[in-house]
């Protein structure tokens, strides 16, 4: 059975980036964006997924978490999809309600090859202490681009900010888990088309 592993660099005059994945890990994170709640998130997805994940980030924080965070979701996304391979004998879809107190959310992932984000969620306050929520978005929208994957998400109720977005994080990584698990009756690529 292949490792379903990965590791990418990305070095920019904004960013420099590395995030190192296994798919079939046991959940353990080793963060460090310079976003403390950012870094957060990330670990829902680590340890929600049972997805081994390093993510190493220097960024423009001077300016602000826009570069850092949208650049992490590119680099996540890429390695994602390096590490996903050709999908074959995967199960491709997944989906999950995760509820955190008052708040719930649904996300749903297929992946498809082709990149697609649709989000209903409405925060209930701009900012969860120092971080922007629009940054959450912009993560998603460039790990999508870049893992070329569909992502639904949905916040179905919440009042407190910080609730809706862990639950997102939280499904998220339960509902990658799902997708890139081996389904042993499924020998060949889970599409019609025979590839994705």
């Amino acid at each position: 059975m292949s490792e379903r592993t990965a590791t990418v660099n990305r070095d920019t005059l904004e960013t420099q980036i590395s995030v190192s994945i296994n798919l079939d890990g046991t959940g353990q994170s080793d963060l460090n964006t310079g976003v403390p709640f950012f870094d957060h998130m990330l670990d829902q997805i680590a340890r929600h997924g049972l997805i081994d994940l390093k993510v190493h980030a220097n960024g423009d924080l001077d300016i602000d978490a826009h570069h850092t965070v949208e650049d992490t979701g590119i680099v996540l996304g890429e390695a994602l999809r390096e590490a996903i391979g050709d999908k074959k004998g995967l199960t491709r879809y997944g989906s999950f309600y995760a509820p955190l107190d008052e708040a719930l959310s649904r996300v749903v992932i297929d992946l498809s090859g082709r990149p697609g984000l649709y989000t209903d969620v409405e925060y209930t306050r701009a900012r969860i202490g120092d971080f922007d929520v629009d940054l959450l978005q912009e993560f998603f929208q460039a790990l999508v681009n870049h893992a070329r994957i569909t992502l639904h998400i949905d916040n179905l109720k919440g009042k407190n900010a910080h609730h809706q977005a862990e639950t997102i994080f939280k499904a998220f990584g339960r509902a990658l888990r799902i997708a890139v698990s081996r389904d042993p009756r499924q020998t060949g690529t889970p599409s019609t088309k025979g590839a994705l």
